[in-house]
């Protein structure tokens, strides 16, 4: 009997030790081909020459204008990004899509209602009960009570964080366009896919120039990519497109018409559509107090972390379902640093919006005043892709040889890619700049090269004086003359 019970507990610890082998052993395949893709990714970026770039794809829809940048350019599939601009006019609907990564959006300017759908999460917002319909909906009357998952409203300077595959939505509730910018991290390892960027609409019948054209050279000029080719567009259709109307029908037990209208085929909308009457939904308002109580916990948290304290977290604070999507860049008095003579900037990174985590992105915003600098600098883990919001500029990115692969002004609209490590100096003109670097690591971090924390200063003053071959004096110039931090005032001149 004591034979048998022990054969019985060591057969079940060989199944354990075995199922426990298979997935280890899966895991590590699946690391070593994710850094085996990383490694190919790497070696094949060279990157001799950059270029300040706008779109080169426009996507005209009945309420919007989509534009996608050149994914066929080497700083893009180098940082393995896509990057796009959404223009949403008053009362336009982006519809709802989800996409194979990673996904940082910019508002730059307008107002609207956001909402991401998250599988398995329950439905939280709920319309009143049917004796209250009439206040809740001025005098419209609803049969049933709707309900929905959480919606958010948005404003320019909202980033908005989205993991792959997660569904979304966005409308323009506004009087202005609603102008947004983003990229998707296809290289990320999340993305089990191949390199392109790939996305799924769920309704809608969009134009097939919304897919990444990774490898293809578009022969279409500038003229045929505009409004009027609209009509010309090769549709490539939403995901229900391609399942049998009875299917559609019987998985929703609805009739094969209203199956049909699902598919979309005969919708030349595009991807951002017009609604009739205005968008409604649930959304609450917020109480002049709740905000000012967000603020004061915000500055708490920066006090905190200035001091050098860590903000602890049992894991409770955010689950799945009640993740926190965005966070406002734009407010100055949320500068991380200021500068009153030469500018400011903000950091968003895992710290101060846990989802960036997840997602391996960061997002740093700098403003710069009339003729400031950047401090020269050099990202130490992650490439940094550079949205002008404001101005212009002149940017100079150097790489390991000391050789310039940029060297020119930069102006609102274009992108920019600084590669990981490259040197890379920035100076405002009279008019100012503004820029959101997108960045490929939760939590990037740059080295300065002038300032008062930079690499130079923290050398020795011997070190300095051999390695520039100068004197002590001319070293100790080299270190002290700039007190300022990563953003420098304009004016100063090196003396004879």
């Amino acid at each position: 009997m004591g034979y048998s019970s022990l054969l019985s507990v060591t057969l079940c610890l060989l199944i354990i030790f075995s199922v426990s082998f298979a997935q280890l052993e899966q895991q590590v395949s699946r690391e070593e081909r994710q850094q085996r893709q990383q490694r190919w990714q790497r070696s094949e970026c060279q990157l001799n020459r950059i270029n300040a770039v706008e779109p080169s794809r426009q996507l005209q829809s009945e309420a919007g204008l989509t534009e996608i940048w050149d994914e066929n350019d080497q700083q893009f599939q180098c940082a393995g990004v896509v990057a796009m601009r959404h223009t949403i006019q008053q009362k336009g609907l982006l519809l709802p899509q989800y996409v194979n990564g990673p996904k940082l959006i910019y508002v730059v300017r307008g107002n609207g209602i956001q909402g991401a759908v998250f599988p398995g999460c329950p439905e939280t917002y709920q319309t009143p009960t049917e004796s209250s319909q009439s206040q809740f909906r001025a005098g419209h009357e609803q049969s049933q009570r709707d309900q929905h998952q959480k919606v958010r409203r948005i404003r320019s300077g909202d980033v908005i964080a989205l993991p792959e595959g997660v569904a979304q939505w966005i409308y323009n509730s506004g009087r202005t366009p609603l102008v947004l910018v983003q990229i998707i991290d296809t290289s990320n390892p999340n993305n089990q896919l191949d390199q392109n960027h790939r996305d799924f609409f769920l309704a809608g019948n969009p134009q097939r120039e919304v897919q990444s054209q990774r490898g293809e050279r578009s022969v279409r000029s500038p003229r045929e990519r505009g409004p009027s080719s609209r009509g010309q567009t090769e549709r490539s259709g939403n995901v229900f497109r391609g399942i049998d109307e009875r299917m559609i029908a019987e998985a929703f037990n609805i009739n094969t018409d209203l199956a049909r209208k699902m598919r979309g085929e005969n919708d030349n909308r595009g991807i951002i559509v017009s609604v009739v009457d205005d968008l409604e939904m649930l959304v609450p308002r917020r109480s002049q107090e709740e905000e000012r109580e967000e603020q004061e916990a915000q500055a708490m948290r920066e006090l905190e972390r200035s001091r050098g304290g860590r903000i602890r977290t049992n894991g409770v604070e955010e689950t799945y379902c009640t993740l926190r999507l965005k966070h406002n860049i734009n407010d100055p008095l949320r500068a991380d640093i200021y500068n009153p003579r030469a500018g400011r900037v903000k950091t968003l990174n895992n710290h101060n919006l846990p989802i960036l985590r997840y997602l391996q992105l960061s997002i740093h915003k700098t403003v710069l005043y009339r003729n400031a600098i950047m401090t020269p600098h050099w990202n130490i883990n992650a490439h940094s892709i550079r949205y002008i919001t404001r101005g212009t500029g002149r940017v100079q990115i150097v790489n390991e040889n000391g050789n310039p692969v940029f060297d020119g002004q930069v102006r609102e609209g274009q992108i920019l890619t600084v590669p990981q490590n490259f040197v890379v100096i920035t100076k405002a003109s009279e008019g100012g700049l503004e820029w959101v670097s997108f960045k490929t690591n939760d939590n990037a971090k740059i080295s300065q090269l002038a300032g008062r924390v930079s690499a130079i200063r923290s050398m020795p003053e011997e070190v300095v004086a051999n390695a520039f071959q100068v004197s002590i004096d001319d070293a100790r110039r080299l270190k002290d003359n700039r007190q300022e931090v990563t953003v420098l005032s304009p004016g100063s001149r090196s003396r004879s």
